[in-house]
This record gives structure tokens, sequence and C-alpha cells, in this order.
């Protein structure tokens, strides 16, 4: 021996593989409203259970089908839950049962689950269906003893099916939920709001229309409030927020300002449960006859109804929804007799276990709040994601009169760099008006930093960026011109202009734009001034954030594009689908792309593969094609390997497969930058946009000295990132040990951790590292939900 050993670090990580569903039966039901992303998490359950062992049962028309058993209950396939993903509400069905509300018709379920040995149940639904199935829990040993007495069920029944196991998942358009930053369905909803606000802004403007429409949301106005945040609505009414009394007059001066400025059209969001300060009903109508009356503008309403919660659901909710799926059945293998009924919901990027009835209790509470007129506290319950919204908004809802403002005498330049990304306009507008908001001069640089050194600057007003948050691509125009050759220009202009900020809004140039302006700052003192970046890239390979402005609307982008192509093949059996994404060497859109529409396999750079690895897969397959679902999908991103090209992937597994299956390549390209940005993208820009020009007028505040802004410390050049649960301000110059510059990704890579849970539900055998999760929460206080709707991607 050479020396003492160095004690040996215990490995407390815990993997799936030693979990073992053996002998355990797991069932799955839909209940209450349905829901985008309910089938997406019975996909999850059926293939997570019977990948760990289990037998996995469907009950099919919610807790009337537990009721009435029969062939409401059935065992579930691999294969059954097929193309499930793409389809909006729940194909198992789901109703509302009055007859389990009462305990005959529990008994009658009780002996159901029984007959077929089901002791864990997985239930997708809002609050009330969650406590009903919490209620079932607590009389499970009574109902045994009774279903005894009667002689329907012997003591050995009794005994082996002694505990019966709850998960919960919550599926609720409304986002009313507490504990959890976005359940099931949310996103989606979100999604068909601002379809049809967007169609509704082109008809709007050729009439010169005003337009009341109503969402849903009786108790909750989550999607009132983020749909007009997400396209710059004149106002809103939500049933947390009641307007101050006189609101009629301050609401028309408001939309006779915005017409005064040019605009050609109102829009006016009402969620169904809106009220005044009195606790009077606000309706569609008579905000429609208001505007009429006092002002004579042409207006028209639109109740958008059920159509909220139909159509396909969105990339976030297959993803949320799947991993929801996954961690439940991890939860019930886990459950101990001491374990209370627990949510399985995520904060941040992290899936989390929350005590059922305490979720119950604080979304209660919510309600008691405002039935007490205690409107600020209602909101703080909520949650600080419904904070930051309602924040952000009063800050973009109205100008102020100039004699109002601060006047900082401040310059704030704001300029996009690198490839467009949708939803950067939405974060431009936000700064501007929260930069006047602040007293500030904002200015808008045209293509980057090439636009910079060139000139091309000039003052941005309020009505300027009117309409922009449902834009694509990039107003201001961008460029991957880097400043580095140019920053004697550069300094040059920012002296011209008085400039004493710089918001920058991009991607990996935009990065390495900020790096190298900061460490010019001993060279030229017109770069010693606060400067901060947004990461805005449908790549998503930007260090300090898990997510980027951009990357949502591309995934969305990639698996409707995913949906068409599976579709294509409907009426061709044996056929496989190879698709290259977009994203550099970072593999972002491929994986998540690639969980979210289904994917049998996925090729990136961050996890090297080999020809044995191909060989595998095209065996898979091939096993795959013997079942009843006869296509297959693949994913390659675009820098994958650069030896194994999308072109040889194609020929190799067109070889492998002949006789048993034909393949087809297609290339997204392009199309994944383009279109309008995706609800997310408006609300996430418009959040860390207004966040950055706070930080921007605190640091003003603070570098001015003697007559002069000076800030060459290593904070004063930041980027602004979302890190799992909450947003933060980075020193650029310090994130550079986290990245590779040569790949142009970070180091470590939040998503990676995904990989296993895509595989496992495309039925591979693979490693998968549960340690994250597991542990019960408590929801003593609001969830810290800074994240907001971030980030299951």
């Amino acid at each position: 021996m050479t020396g003492p050993t160095a004690p040996q670090r215990q490995d407390t990580r815990k993997f799936v593989e030693n979990l073992s569903g053996a002998g355990t039966s797991i069932a799955v039901l839909t209940s209450g409203g349905d829901a985008q992303g309910m089938n997406a998490a019975v996909r999850a359950v059926v293939r997570m259970g019977i990948y760990v062992g289990a037998k996995v049962y469907f009950i099919h028309e919610g807790y009337q089908g537990m009721v009435d058993g029969g062939d409401n209950i059935k065992e579930a396939t691999w294969e059954s839950v097929s193309s499930m993903l793409q389809v909006g509400g729940t194909v198992i069905g789901s109703a509302r049962c009055k007859e389990f509300r009462t305990r005959e018709g529990r008994l009658k379920a009780a002996h159901n689950l029984v007959q077929r040995s089901i002791t864990n149940l997985c239930v997708i639904g809002g609050d009330g269906s969650l406590t009903g199935a919490n209620l079932f829990r607590e009389e499970w040993s009574s109902l045994l003893n009774e279903l005894q007495e009667q002689g329907l069920i012997d003591e050995e029944a009794v005994h082996s099916h002694s505990e019966l196991h709850i998960v919960g998942m919550v599926g609720s358009i409304d986002n009313d939920f507490c504990g959890t930053d976005m359940t099931i369905g949310t996103d989606s909803a979100l999604h068909r709001i601002i379809e049809v606000v967007d169609a509704i802004m082109t008809t709007a403007q050729s009439h010169q229309r005003t337009f009341v429409l109503e969402v849903m949301g009786r108790h909750c106005g989550y999607l009132a409030l983020v749909s007009a945040l997400a396209c710059g609505a004149d106002w809103v009414f939500i049933p947390e927020m009641p307007p101050e009394d006189g609101w009629e007059d301050n609401m028309c001066q408001k939309l006779s300002e915005t017409r005064s400025r040019g605009s050609r059209l109102n829009i006016v969001i009402v969620a169904e449960g809106a009220c005044d300060s009195k606790g009077q009903h606000i309706t569609t109508d008579f905000v429609k006859n208001l505007v009429v009356s006092r002002l004579g503008f042409d207006t028209r309403v639109t109740i958008l109804g059920h159509v909220q919660r139909g159509g396909t659901p969105s990339a976030f909710d297959r993803i949320l929804a799947s991993r929801m799926g996954v961690e439940a059945v991890l939860a019930l293998l886990e459950a101990s007799t001491d374990t209370p009924a627990c949510v399985v919901s995520l904060v941040g990027n992290q899936a989390v276990r929350l005590p059922l009835m305490e979720c119950v209790q604080m979304t209660q509470e919510v309600q008691k709040a405002m039935d007490e007129k205690k409107f600020e506290e209602a909101v703080r319950l909520r949650g600080r994601s419904f904070e930051h919204n309602l924040t952000t908004y009063r800050l973009l809802a109205s100008r102020k009169a100039d004699s109002e403002l601060p006047n900082s005498s401040f310059n704030v330049a704001v300029l996009n760099v690198g490839a467009p990304a949708a939803g950067m306009n939405a974060a431009v507008r936000s700064a501007v008006r929260v930069g006047i908001t602040e007293g500030h001069k904002m200015f808008a640089v045209n293509d980057g930093f090439e636009g910079f050194y060139k000139g091309q600057i000039k003052e941005i007003g309020w009505g300027d960026v009117g309409g922009w948050t449902g834009q694509g691509g990039s107003l201001l125009g961008t460029k991957r011109t880097l400043p580095g050759k140019h920053l004697e220009k550069i300094a040059e202009q920012m002296r011209i202009h008085n400039i004493n900020a710089l918001l920058v809004i991009g991607g990996f140039e935009a990065y390495l734009g900020l790096l190298e302006l900061s460490s010019a700052r001993d060279t030229y003192s017109e770069l010693c001034v606060p400067m901060v970046m947004i990461p805005a890239t449908v790549s998503n390979n930007i260090p300090g954030s898990d997510l980027s402005i951009g990357s949502d609307t591309a995934l969305n982008a990639i698996t409707d594009t995913c949906d068409r192509i599976k579709q294509s093949a409907s009426g061709t059996k044996r056929r496989v689908f190879i698709i290259e994404t977009m994203g550099g060497y970072c593999g972002y859109l491929a994986t998540v792309g690639g969980l979210a529409a289904g994917a049998d396999t996925v090729y990136i750079y961050e996890e090297q593969f080999d020809i044995h690895d191909l060989q595998n897969n095209v065996e898979h397959l091939t096993q795959k094609m013997k079942t009843s679902i006869q296509r297959g999908l693949v994913l390659r991103n675009e820098n994958s390997n650069e030896n194994f090209t999308t072109d040889f992937i194609y020929q190799l597994y067109s070889e492998e497969g002949r006789g048993v299956f034909d393949c087809r390549k297609n290339i997204l390209g392009h199309m994944q930058q383009g279109g309008s940005p995706s609800p997310f993208d408006r609300n996430f820009g418009t959040k860390v946009a207004a966040k950055a020009i706070q930080w921007i007028t605190r640091m003003l505040k603070e570098t001015y000295k003697g007559g002069r802004v000076f800030a060459n410390s290593e904070d004063s050049a930041c980027l602004l990132g979302m890190r799992r649960r909450a947003m933060v301000f980075q020193p650029v110059a310090q994130l550079q040990q986290e990245t590779d510059f040569v790949h142009r990704i970070p180091t470590e890579q939040w998503w990676l951790k995904l990989r296993p849970v895509m595989k496992i539900l495309a039925k591979y055998k693979t490693s998968y590292d549960m340690s994250d999760s597991g542990q019960l929460e408590h929801v003593t206080q609001v969830r810290p939900k800074e994240s907001d709707f971030s980030a299951s991607i």
C-alpha cells in the first residue's frame, strides 16, 4: 500500500432498476373537467407501470366507472396507449359522479378494485377529484370490513388489500391548484386563447373595432391575466383583482388614449368570474354597452367557452404530463403505510411530491380570502408566479402622463443579437415601456452590434412598440456580428448618444458580445456602464439559464410537424421517419421535442453513439413493427455526429430495415425559428425584460457618481437567467467556467435527465437516476413560484 486510501463517499443515488412493481396493480383514472395533456399522463403511467413489472388498469369514465365496474375497468397494454400523446381531452373518459359521493357508491368502488387486486390509484383531475380520492383512502379499511361483513370478500382479501395508496396529478386548465407551478392543460388553453386573440386582432384592425373577450376562470384569473400579458390587452378583469370604484371612467379613458396614439383596435379580456369591489358580476355585455355608450366605438363580444378545453396539447403540457406520470408511478411504488396521499407536481425544473390535503387546504384558503374580500391576501396565496404576472401587467398596463414620470436623465439602449427567436419582440416592447415608466429615454439599435457601430440608433417611444408581443422574428433586426473588431466605433456611438446602459436580447453571440464589451472596459471608458443580457435563442444553449426565449415556440413547431408526419403514415403501415432538428451542438430541441412527440430514438452530440447503437435501434424498431404500432419516429440533432449524418442514418435504416419497414427523412430547418411566439415565450420575454430594466435602474442609481455613470465591476455585466426555481442575475465573466466555447453549449445541462424518461416511454431498458425525486415536501407556506410555468421544459 502506498498510503491511506481516501474514505469512499457513499453513493446515495436511487435508481429505478432497483424498484420492482411485480405483484402490484395500479389503476389510472381521469376525473372532473377534461384538460389537454391528460392522455400524455395516462400514457406515461401505463408505460412506466408496465416497465417496472406492474399490472396497470384503465378506469373508464372516472369515478363513475369505478363504481359501475365491469368493462369500465380494463387491463392496459403497452400498445393500448399508442397514438394518445397528441390527442386532446381524455380518451378513457371523465364524468362527474354523484354516486361516489355516497358511502354506498364508494363501497361498490372498493369491491370492484379488490376483485382485481388494485391497491394503487393514480387520479388525474382537479381539487374536487383529489379530495374525493383522499376520503376514499381514509375510509378504505372500514369499507373492506363492511364488504367482509356482507360476505362479498373474505378475510384473506381484507388482509392482502389492507392499504390503498393514492397519487394525484392536477389536470385543470384554470391553473387554480396551490403547490404546483402549472397544472396539466393550462398552457394548451393559453394556446387556444392566443390563437383566437391573434385572429381577432386582424379583423379588429380592419374595422377599428373594440373586442371584449370572455375566457374561462370562474374562481381563478390566471388564464385571463396571462393572456392579457401575452397579447398586450388594454384592460383585464380577474376575480383576484376587482377594479377600483370609478373603473368605468378609467377604462374608457385608457381605451380612448390607445386609439389617440394611432392604434386601430382595443382588446378587453374578462375572466368569467370577474366581479367589482362590491361583489357585482362584471359581464362582457356590460363592458360592451359601456364602451358603446361612452365612447361610441364599434364593439363586439366573443365568448371562447369550451374552445379553451379542446385541441391538441401543447409541447409543454405533453412534457409536463409525461414527467408527472412517470413520477406518479415511482411515488406509488415507494409509498408506505404512513405515507400521506400525495400530489406530484413540478416546481421550476424539479419534480416534487406534496401532501395532497395540504395543497387542497391552501387552494381553499385562496377562495376563503376572496369570499372575505381580502384580495391582496388571495393574490399572495396564489403564489409568486401569479404575483409577478400581476405586477408586470400593472407596470405595462397604462402609460403615465409625462409630468407624472420620474426624470432619470439616463439613456438605455436595447438591441437584438444573433439569430431571430420568437418572443424577442415581446421582450423589446416590455423593456421599452418599463424603461419609459422608470423615467429613462429608450433607444433602439437596429441590426445588432453591426447596426450599433454604424450608428443605426434612434429613440423609441411607448406607441412605437404597440402590437409587438404577437410578432415573430425580430422587428429591430438582428445580426450575428460580434463587437470585438468594432469596439472603437461602438464606444464612439455610445458617446454620441450618451448611452448609460445596455440591454442585449439574443443567443450565444449576445453572450460572447457581452464578454467582449465588458473585457474592453479598461480601454474604453464609454463601455463602463451597466449591461445585461436576456437569453433568446431556439437552441436553448446559453450557460446560466435553463430556458431561453424562443425555445418553447420552436418545440411546438417540432411537435406539430412530428404529429403531422406521424399521421401521414396512418395509411401506410411499417414506416419510419428520420427528422433533423436545429440546435447546433445542443440537443435540447431534439431531446425535449422527442419526448413531446413520442420519438423512438433521439441522437444528440451530448450522448455519444456508435454503429452498435444504431444497429440496436434498428433492431428495436424491427421488433416494434411486429406489434400493432407500425410506425417509428427518429430525431437527430443537426450536429450530433459529423460522420453519422442524417443521410447516413436514413440509408442505414433503409438498408437494415429492408423488407420490414421503409424510411422517409425530413429536415425541419428554419421553420423552427419562424411563426408567432407561443404564450410561454411572450409571457417569459415580457417578464424577464421588465426584471432586467428594473435591475438596470437600480445599477444606474448605484453607479452614478460625480455627474456620470461608471460601472466596471464584474457584477455590472450580467446575464439574467432561470436557474431551477428562480430568476438570477449572474456576471458573464463568472459564467465562462460553465461554458464549452468550442461547441457553444453549457458544460452542464439540466434536460439531460429527461433522456431516460424518453427512453423508458419508448420501451428501452435504461438506467434512471431518481435521486432528484422522492422527497415529500410541505406546503407550510406559499411555495416559491418565481419560475412561473417554467420549467418542465
